[in-house]
């Protein structure tokens, strides 16, 4: 019987744009290659909430699906952090990233507040930062994706970021830095999406999973030949 991994997308019917669907797809394929079975769960304001989680992923939304998912979120973000402390993995792009943080002041001036999981503010701007984007850590080399964002995200003494800015905005287009980073829990702008381009992110995600679901993760090599093309092409591209 293969060991189970259950895999979390968070708020899919209104945080999921800009391909962030592919993240989901690309956890739920490394995971059956490497002899996992997947149980994936959607969890949507008003569902009932699985009783084991191994992984949770989250998307982008427009302001407007922040605005629809806020009062949900708040109300079940106890149990998001008390997961987060546990080690549970998890991947929050754009808004459900900036959502992790303590709040998003829009330009209109109206606050959506977040689950404070990580230290973090994010302020609506008048310039979208738009593009191709390159950022490098040290845990996982170049990490490539796209950013689409006007909401410009500050970092706190208490939080790392995701990577450094080698080419692109990142957090707010001053600092070079992107992303956040919490215990086993990522947060990030960077769509395409992210996952595909970047398979050492997702092992990463699925080592902390497996190890902490039945505690060893056992891999083997996998043919990433089209992910390193595709890599080395979006590297090229233009801003």
């Amino acid at each position: 019987m293969k060991p189970s991994i259950s895999l979390l997308q968070l708020y899919p019917r209104d945080m999921n744009i800009y391909g962030d669907w592919g993240n989901t797809l690309v956890l739920m394929k490394r995971l059956e290659w490497y002899g996992y079975h997947v149980e994936l769960h959607s969890y949507n304001p008003g569902d009932s909430w699985p009783d084991t989680i191994d992984i949770i992923v989250g998307g982008g939304g427009q302001d407007s699906g922040q605005d629809k998912i806020q009062q949900d979120l708040l109300r079940i973000g106890p149990r998001i952090i008390a997961l987060a402390d546990e080690g549970v993995p998890m991947l929050m792009i754009c808004g459900l990233y900036q959502l992790f943080g303590k709040f998003f002041l829009t330009r209109d001036g109206q606050e959506i507040k977040g689950i404070g999981l990580f230290d973090i503010e994010t302020y609506g701007g008048s310039e979208r930062l738009i593009g191709n984007i390159v950022t490098h850590s040290e845990e996982f080399g170049d990490i490539i994706g796209y950013e689409n964002h006007s909401g410009q995200t500050r970092l706190g003494a208490s939080v790392e970021p995701f990577g450094t800015v080698v080419r692109g905005a990142g957090n707010n287009g001053r600092d070079h830095t992107e992303g956040a980073r919490y215990r086993n829990v990522i947060g990030t702008y960077l769509h395409g999406s992210l996952l595909p381009k970047n398979p050492a992110v997702a092992d990463w995600l699925i080592e902390k999973a497996a190890t902490r679901a039945h505690g060893e993760f056992v891999g083997h090599a996998i043919d990433d030949r089209i992910a390193v093309k595709a890599r080395d092409i979006a590297m090229k591209r233009p801003r």
